[in-house]
């Protein structure tokens, strides 16, 4: 579009092609004097008459316009648009598909071959021939993302709002950081994110327009915030008036090239329309090198929010009630992962528990029996048709260990997260030692004496420390109950008790690269009322620990995590899901609550909900250094991340 009046001032003839253009495409009907349209629908023609003919519109195709992705191990002609495989390609950057495509790439034709491009014209026959089975994998791609499209759509309309609350201009206000994607393994697209920058561009809907229609145009990543990306339109250059966040996984937008392939119309936004004669020439511009969104990245999207439980699927899960034991449960509902989980012996549906479906928390049916564990059995009369025992693969997997060596024994002391207390880390002791590396764990000082508050933890879990754990990283231990000499010394306790220490070799040392930071915002499960998913933040990391605290509350209600906990989310993980999230407190809630959720921490007996490692974000003053001397040269994680 050489500019406004081009578009309109044709002849009967040119018309008609320019209609049967905009129908099939919705942008310019040529770029050229021999640009033809494939399309000749009525019901194409009838959409586009409702568009006015002064607003320009800019054609596209389902080209990515990227820079060679040697990461996919694909890689983009920069001269004909062509997607390949990489090593096929010539020259040693992998820049162009032939040797034509890099010579002409300096050449005159290089403009043409861009417009082209954004017109969606066919590629090269020689093009062709390298992209043969890609094309395939491509076009059955595309096949499930229409597929998918509608039910993404209907996903997206369920998403959950938190009236008042607004993560975008929570996170830009504050001068936030979003945990990236990339820390959550576990959740859609964790492990596929690499994708989504800063600087890439997408097709968004045009709100700056007065059409009826829906109508789009290209968009530019400024900000990440996990899920969540603030955007702003092509053209608008260093005017933020019109920005806006959005879940970049959510159904409204899409890599560059999606309108031309949906039949969709790319307008111009009202307010810079006056800014550019041509706006062909300026998109090619600016797409030329930039990067987009993989053209399968919604049915990626979909894809990854397939979950393999199903309803009325059985579960051996923590008997909350008795932490010593398990309990037989059917899966309710499944949101995000998420399990609903009725207790079997309840019928009336209120008696629940919630946890993600890769918690250590369920397993099995079978499960407590094969390793020793407690387990509460059902009245096998009470289990309903329909129900189905969970397949065995379906749960988290833990590391195989070696028993017949030095193991753990029964007696021995060692460091644990308190499960009612999950801000402390307590001084335990082992207190049963079961099969399969699973031990039982008691708080030293608040035991029940038939042993019914014990909890289960496998020899390899984050949530175990050895003695001097917390000394060594500066964490305040909490003592056993109603022990008298303060400070506590493990020394001392240990020769006052005659117990030993569990050999640090026994445990967990490995710290995964999570790439956490301290500050960063996130979307946290309240595990002492499992079914809360709140805003929280990162304030403190010790090697794979993380310390969480919830937006708008007490630091005495903050938990310890591990880095790799399912119970951990992005920003926007609600939003995408349609879990409710919960916003940060009030002054007014803190007042109210506070007194309650204090003689509950004091009087509770449940177990509420996963028990995750941590370590205190307050630095505690340095203690004796000599408490367990041995330990300052023996404990050494593999790996730390403590920026």
């Amino acid at each position: 579009m050489d500019n406004t009046r081009d578009v309109t001032e044709h002849s009967p003839r040119s018309e008609r092609k320019r209609r049967d253009s905009f129908g099939m495409f919705d942008g310019y009907d040529s770029c050229s004097e021999d640009t033809s349209s494939s399309s000749t629908s009525d019901e194409s023609e009838d959409e586009v008459t409702s568009l006015p003919a002064s607003l320009p519109l800019i054609k596209t195709n389902g080209q990515v316009y990227t820079y060679p992705d040697g990461k996919s191990g694909m890689a983009t002609c920069e001269m004909c648009g062509m997607v390949g495989v990489r090593d096929a390609f010539y020259s040693k950057t992998k820049r162009f598909c032939s040797v034509s495509c890099s010579r002409s790439y300096s050449s005159n034709s290089k403009k043409a071959s861009i417009l082209a491009r954004l017109q969606g014209k066919p590629p090269t026959k020689k093009a062709k021939v390298l992209q043969k089975q890609p094309l395939v994998a491509k076009l059955a791609a595309y096949a499930q993302y229409q597929a998918s499209l509608q039910q993404n759509q209907t996903k997206s309309k369920a998403a959950v709002t938190v009236e008042g609350f607004d993560w975008g201009h929570y996170v830009w206000s504050n001068k936030f950081i979003g945990a990236p994607v990339s820390c959550f393994k576990h959740v859609p697209m964790g492990t596929h994110w690499g994708d989504v920058a800063e600087g890439v561009r997408v097709e968004v809907p045009n709100t700056d327009c007065n059409l009826p229609t829906k109508v789009f145009w290209i968009a530019g990543i400024i900000k990440l915030a996990g899920y969540k990306v603030l955007l702003r339109y092509e053209g608008f250059d260093n005017d933020s008036s019109l920005d806006f966040w959005c879940n970049v996984c959510g159904s409204d937008v899409h890599p560059v090239g999606w309108c031309a392939t949906s039949g969709k119309p790319l307008v111009t936004p009202r307010t810079i329309q006056h800014k550019y004669a041509n706006w062909k020439a300026f998109l090619v511009k600016r797409l030329t090198g930039a990067k987009t969104l993989p053209p399968d990245f919604c049915s990626q999207v979909v894809e990854s929010m397939q979950y393999p439980f199903k309803t009325a699927m059985r579960v051996e899960v923590v008997d909350k009630t008795h932490l010593c034991r398990t309990r037989i449960a059917v899966v309710e509902s499944i949101v995000g992962g998420r399990l609903r989980l009725i207790y079997e012996e309840c019928e009336d549906g209120t008696d629940d528990f919630w946890c993600h479906m890769l918690s250590p928390l369920i397993h099995p049916t079978g499960w407590s029996r094969s390793i020793g564990h407690r387990f509460k059995r059902s009245d096998g009369s009470k289990k309903q048709e329909g129900h189905c025992d969970a397949s065995a693969q379906l749960f988290a997997k833990v590391r195989d260990v070696d028993q017949s060596g030095e193991w753990f024994q029964e007696a021995m002391k060692l460091e644990a997260i308190d499960p009612l207390n999950l801000s402390a880390i307590c001084v335990a002791t082992v207190r049963k030692v079961l099969a399969e590396g699973y031990l039982m764990i008691g708080i030293d000082g608040s035991e029940a004496a038939d042993g019914s508050d014990w909890f289960c933890y496998h020899s390899t879990s984050p949530s175990i420390f050895p003695v001097g754990f917390c000394e060594i990283n500066k964490i305040e231990l909490t003592p056993p109950r109603g022990y008298s000499k303060i400070p506590f010394k493990w020394f001392d306790y240990l020769r006052e008790t005659g117990s030993v220490a569990a050999p640090v070799k026994l445990f967990n040392k490995e710290v995964p690269n999570h790439g956490f930071r301290v500050g960063m915002k996130l979307e946290a499960v309240d595990l002492m009322e499992p079914r809360l998913v709140c805003v929280a933040t990162v304030t403190r990391i010790v090697h794979r620990l993380l310390r969480i605290h919830f937006d708008g509350w007490e630091d005495e209600y903050d938990q310890w995590v591990d880095c790799e906990s399912p119970d951990l989310y992005p920003v926007g993980w609600c939003e995408l899901t349609g879990y409710q999230l919960q916003p940060p407190a009030s002054q007014s809630s803190r007042e109210n609550q506070t007194s309650v959720m204090k003689k509950k921490k004091a009087k509770s007996s449940q177990y509420k909900g996963h028990k995750k490692t941590a370590v205190n974000t307050e630095t505690s003053s340095s203690g004796d250094q000599g408490l367990v001397p041995s330990l300052h040269s023996i404990y050494c994680p593999q790996s730390v991340s403590t920026k």
